[in-house]
């Protein structure tokens, strides 16, 4: 879609998710504790495994993650969280998934609701819109840390898919079963990427004008400063002319 980048769209949310550094370690936290209640051995758990990874690529601190590890081999965390996945539309027609971890279903329920309505979105029912959208293993590298042909050899030497480059970033997407150890084998490689973890790739993309975009970006910060949401994806895309004069 030529004047659209979603990979500058992706790379505006990253900036503004730095900016809540302490919510991201807590969702990490959250996602570690779940993962490793389902097994504490990381070469037998994937999902523990990719936590792990995830958590890593976050610049989590490693005394961290073993902390939390620890609390729940020795049955310190008591805390249970059920997993919801809500789908449905928001501004422009744009399908939006989200993935929560709560310890209150009718409050994540409620709320999640409660902020779709207030930016002009609305929710539908479980499946209504994940069917346009592949489950992937996701990492996120800088354009300027490789060109596109050594990524893309380093990428098919990890086991990944597929790579998208463009000047600005670099997309790798492999099966979810295999994202630890394609994290761990580009990390090894590049350095830490700008963001790593399971996602939901859009199969397409729908472009948004000004005005939806920008409540659509409100509707999007509005989720993430929710602390039961784990993750939002979405299948928007944003000019490049439309994108700067949002973020200017």
């Amino acid at each position: 879609m030529a004047g659209h980048s979603q990979f500058k769209n992706i790379m505006h949310r990253k900036g503004a998710q730095d900016k809540k550094r302490a919510k991201i370690f807590s969702r990490l936290i959250r996602e570690l504790t779940v993962a490793a209640k389902l097994g504490p051995d990381a070469t037998a758990n994937p999902r523990l495994r990719s936590a792990i990874a995830t958590a890593r690529a976050a610049n989590m601190p490693k005394d961290n993650i073993e902390r939390v590890l620890k609390k729940v081999a020795g049955g310190d965390d008591g805390t249970s969280y059920d997993e919801i996945r809500y789908e449905g539309y928001g501004p422009g027609g744009v399908a939006m998934i989200v993935d929560t971890l709560t310890d209150n279903r009718n409050r994540t329920a409620s709320e999640v609701r409660a902020t779709f309505s207030k930016f002009g979105g609305n929710l539908g029912e479980t499946n209504s819109v994940s069917f346009m959208f592949d489950r992937v293993g996701q990492v996120i590298y800088s354009g300027v840390v490789a060109s596109g042909d050594d990524m893309f050899e380093a990428a098919l030497d990890a086991g990944a898919e597929n790579v998208e480059s463009t000047d600005d970033a670099h997309q790798v997407t492999c099966q979810p079963g295999d994202f630890g150890s394609v994290c761990e084998f580009l990390e090894e490689k590049f350095g830490s990427p700008e963001t790593a973890g399971l996602a939901w790739k859009p199969q397409s993309t729908v472009a948004v004008n000004e005005h939806q975009a920008s409540t659509l970006l409100k509707l999007l910060d509005a989720l993430d400063e929710n602390d039961d949401v784990q993750a939002v994806s979405a299948n928007f895309e944003i000019a490049d002319d439309v994108l700067a004069k949002l973020t200017a």
